[in-house]
């Protein structure tokens, strides 16, 4: 029987936490042929294959299962109820006779916190299965139409994760080696830790979307000038990367604004590679920041002078799965930034001359006396 501590989930910890998660394990033994969960069962834990092989299927139309993979000694499955603690999305089913061991989600969660390379790895193996599972799954029982939407979907998991992951595989090379400074490997933890952050958070959305439920949203008082300036910041080593201008015609206003900073920010983050990439080739390439106070709150404008977006298309921008200038699009990010300003009582609207450029503009309301920080949207 394979040892905790050779398997992936073990493999990205240190020993510490090997020790901690391994002492948390409880074992067990399932017979050929034994359901491990069915799909729709509560998701409390992760599953770690010890000995034997497991079966991963989902259910298509009623009365019909289709194998999505098989889990060998090492593998782990049951991931994602780390992330959402919602139900199982598939049925696990012993193959062979079995030895599993079962690690409770509040265990992974706490180790998580301690170890950004182990969350990295966990999100990373998800997006790859996520990708695979809808291969095998959509091949076999969906229409064309449905096909279509899911890899649109999955595409958009690879395409946002990708700088993240870069970014802590560089940030990862850097703590390692052992010629750099502590001052060096401690900003390279602090780097990692910001971009796991901000890949859990992308994967919420997206699982935030896809449900269209209503959810409870935390927006505390905020300045806008201190987070314009942190939004300048980012932006501008990548509008440095790719040569091209960033400016700021003047500065925001000094005033209070109830925001979430990290969601707020990724709409922000969109606005600004979507520009970047449109922008692509022109020799004067600029990206413009706007804000004022208005009656209503503040207006933010975000302005290239790109190519434009078509006339046909832009009633549509923010609708889910429309794109326009990117190779690997899948329109995705607008409507999520659609629904987050949404979320913060505000709106996103958008103008575009084809030939001289676009500007996004985004009004946010002011905080209103007797409002709490915590919303349900």
């Amino acid at each position: 029987m394979l040892a905790f501590e050779a398997t992936r989930l073990a493999r990205h910890l240190a020993p510490p936490e090997q020790l901690f998660l391994r002492e948390r394990t409880r074992q067990q033994h399932h017979a050929a042929g034994h359901r491990i969960f069915h799909e729709g069962d509560s998701g409390d834990g992760v599953y770690v294959v010890l000995e034997g092989s497991i079966e991963i299927s989902g259910m298509s139309v009623p009365g019909r299962q289709h194998r999505l993979a098989v889990m060998e000694a090492g593998d782990y499955f049951g991931e994602m109820a780390v992330f959402d603690g919602g139900g199982r999305s598939a049925t696990a089913i012993a193959i062979t006779p079995a030895v599993v061991g079962f690690v409770a989600s509040d265990a992974v969660q706490e180790v998580l916190e301690r170890s950004p390379k182990l969350a990295a790895a966990l999100v990373r193996d998800a997006s790859i299965r996520m990708r695979e599972f809808n291969r095998r799954f959509l091949q076999e029982s969906l229409k064309a139409e449905r096909l279509t939407l899911v890899e649109r979907l999955a595409r958009t998991i690879v395409h946002d994760f990708r700088n993240p992951l870069n970014v802590v595989g560089i940030a990862a090379d850097i703590a390692a080696d052992a010629s750099t400074t502590l001052e060096m490997r401690r900003s390279a933890r602090d780097r990692i830790r910001k971009q796991v952050e901000v890949m859990n958070r992308m994967m919420q959305e997206l699982l935030d979307f896809t449900r269209g439920t209503a959810i409870s949203v935390s927006l505390p008082r905020v300045r806008i000038d201190t987070f314009l300036k942190d939004i300048v910041m980012e932006l501008q080593a990548e509008a440095d990367r790719r040569g091209m201008a960033l400016r700021v015609e003047n500065a925001p206003p000094a005033m209070e604004f109830r925001l979430d900073p990290p969601r707020l920010s990724r709409v922000f983050t969109n606005l600004a590679q979507n520009a970047f990439d449109a922008m692509s080739g022109h020799p004067e390439a600029a990206l413009t920041l706007r804000s004022q106070a208005v009656p209503e709150g503040i207006l933010i404008e975000v302005s290239d002078n790109g190519p434009g977006i078509p006339a046909e298309i832009l009633p549509h921008i923010f609708e889910p799965f429309v794109t326009h200038g990117k190779a690997h699009g899948s329109g995705l990010g607008l409507a999520i930034s659609h629904r987050i300003i949404a979320e913060h009582g505000g709106r996103i609207t958008v103008d575009s001359t084809p030939g001289r450029g676009t500007t996004f503009r985004i009004q946010l309301p002011p905080a209103r006396p007797g409002e709490t920080d915590r919303i349900v949207r």
